[in-house]
């Protein structure tokens, strides 16, 4: 079984499936994680290295690896905005694939920024000062990546509404009738 977990920055998809993997016994993987370890630079590196349709492509290479694999995973997917592989990846029987959403203002609230070496840190006067271009960002971000998902098929859907990331894995084991990896 292979859990992907999509959605768009700072939505939870690395702390929810952080918990989920160690939940139900499964390897986990963040694909920004493995893009830095595959490449052998910083994310802010990559996103310089060339351009986007370039980098997506090197991303499904990398979730195609991973997949392959023998073991119980759950990926976090850096959002891709020109998929060619992931509709054949996402349909696949063993794969599981869910997109995680929430409100711009949720989504806000766990806005985080990282510098050149991929450090994250919090400058909250900064992005109060700009709450309103974030909101925006965050509700472009949701309809332009939400409608990539919906034209990849991926139909599993989970709302957060700022959830706790243990209620948040509670409802995904039930909904997707997880129990049996238990």
């Amino acid at each position: 079984m292979k859990i992907l977990l999509f959605g768009i920055s700072n939505v939870g998809k690395t702390t929810t499936g952080e918990i989920l993997a160690k939940r139900l016994g499964f390897k986990f993987y963040d694909l920004d994680e493995e893009v830095k370890k595959h490449f052998k630079i910083t994310i802010e590196e990559f996103v310089h290295t060339a351009d986007l349709r370039w980098r997506d492509e090197q991303r499904e290479s990398i979730i195609n690896k991973l997949i392959r694999s023998k073991e119980n995973t759950v990926i976090t997917v850096t959002p891709i905005s020109y998929p060619k592989k992931l509709e054949t990846i996402v349909k696949s029987d063993d794969i599981l694939a869910i997109e995680l959403y929430d409100t711009p203002e949720n989504i806000f609230s766990r806005l985080v920024f990282s510098d050149e070496n991929d450090i994250a840190y919090t400058d909250d006067p900064y992005k109060n000062r700009y709450k309103e271009y974030y909101l925006k960002e965050i509700q472009e971000d949701l309809n332009w990546y939400g409608s990539i998902y919906a034209t990849l098929g991926i139909t599993n859907r989970i709302f957060i509404n700022n959830a706790t990331p243990e209620k948040l894995i509670d409802r995904i084991i039930s909904e997707y009738n997880l129990e049996k990896y238990l």
